[in-house]
């Protein structure tokens, strides 16, 4: 990619809101080493639908490039799509519709990679990322169809046909989050946690397997000590009245003042038996936390519908819990592959600042009227 086909603009900046519409990768580089604390991220799935970001550039006036080759053929020949009658190139960048499982990969490893520099090193990143089957076309190409305002800025709508990954036959789960996980992992980031979220499953046409019911979320951490507030996120125990109060400490323990009240008020509670004796026959498990139970690696949440034009915004429950674990209190949180602001809006309700990066320009500007309501005094119009 050469940087004249780089695609940015200026960012729109409101408060604690910065906005930036372009290519993730590109945009990263413009951003300052350890600038935030926190990333919250989900990538756009392989092969699932296209969001009508490509477009012509670098052509002359007038032509309407009626004699270049479809995108398909362009990718079976292994070739750029030009057009034959002028210099012009056809250029998309968004992520999910690579002709290789192995291509996508490298570009999520390279976006994440410059992002690793952005972190702060005490910083977190939470990947949420779903599989996809060796199925030899896109999932979801009608996209225009059905939200045709979104493609008004694109001349023309291509249907992909995403080749079947190479060594796998038809009909296979790929695995591809672990694929990533694994690879940014070969790539330096620490891999601390595969959350597994538990989700309503969407309706599916298939026989002969079951319905997908659950994605991935990856903690990933660039050094072993790392901002984490467990008690932020822990649920409390039923019947049970929570202490008012949170640690910011990464072990999760109250601070050593409040463990000696707790203590004191609370033994049984906050000590337990000692934890062989609590296990031994006849006696139940119940040594707790005074704050409630560590969430574990299993969240089921429900997704929830949006009624604008974005087709995989993720409920925002899951943001808010990444966010008050995994980014300091008055923070920075970044998402590089922004769509709607879902996290953006977490990231404001949970008093953090944010920075969105995304490629579709309308997208952005749904996030905007989205995230108005809390920018307060700030001024949030189209200027």
């Amino acid at each position: 990619m050469s940087s004249q086909d780089a695609f940015t603009c200026e960012p729109w900046i409101c408060g604690p809101v910065t906005l930036h519409t372009g290519d993730a990768l590109s945009v990263l580089t413009t951003m300052p080493d350890a600038s935030v604390d926190c990333l919250v991220s989900s990538p756009p799935y392989w092969g699932m639908r296209d969001y009508l970001t490509g477009t012509w550039r670098r052509g002359q006036a007038g032509c309407r490039h009626e004699h270049a080759p479809s995108l398909a053929a362009a990718r079976r020949a292994g070739q750029p799509r030009r057009c034959p009658d002028c210099p012009a190139v056809w250029v998309d960048h968004q992520h999910g519709l690579e002709t290789t499982l192995t291509e996508y990969v490298d570009r999520l490893v390279a976006v994440f990679a410059e992002a690793r520099r952005v972190l702060h090193p005490a910083g977190t990143l939470w990947l949420n990322l779903g599989d996809s089957y060796a199925t030899g076309e896109t999932g979801r190409t009608d996209a225009a169809r059905r939200y045709p305002q979104l493609g008004q800025h694109q001349p023309e709508r291509q249907d992909r046909k995403l080749p079947q990954y190479s060594g796998v036959a038809r009909k296979n789960l790929l695995g591809l989050p672990w694929r990533v996980a694994l690879a940014m992992q070969a790539d330096g980031w620490i891999l601390r946690n595969a959350i597994v979220w538990s989700k309503n499953a969407m309706p599916e046409s298939v026989r002969d397997r079951l319905s997908t019911s659950y994605e991935m979320i990856f903690l990933l951490v660039r050094s072993p000590h790392y901002f984490f507030d467990l008690d932020a996120i822990r649920i409390p125990a039923k019947g049970r009245s929570a202490p008012r109060g949170r640690s910011t400490s990464r072990s999760g323990a109250p601070p050593v003042a409040r463990r000696a009240k707790y203590a004191s008020a609370e033994p049984a509670v906050f000590a337990g038996r000692p934890h062989g004796a609590a296990m031994l026959p006849g006696h139940r498990h119940d040594t707790v936390h005074p704050l409630g139970k560590n969430p574990g690696s299993i969240w089921p949440i429900s997704t929830r519908p949006l009624k604008e034009a974005h087709f995989a915004a993720f409920p925002i429950d899951l943001p808010l819990r990444c966010i008050a674990a995994g980014c300091r209190p008055g923070g920075t949180v970044l998402d590089v592959f922004s769509g709607a602001a879902t996290t953006g809006l977490a990231a404001l309700q949970l008093g953090r600042r944010y920075v969105g990066i995304e490629l579709n320009p309308e997208y952005n500007r749904l996030a905007r009227s989205r995230l108005a309501p809390y920018l307060h005094g700030s001024e949030a119009g189209d200027g």
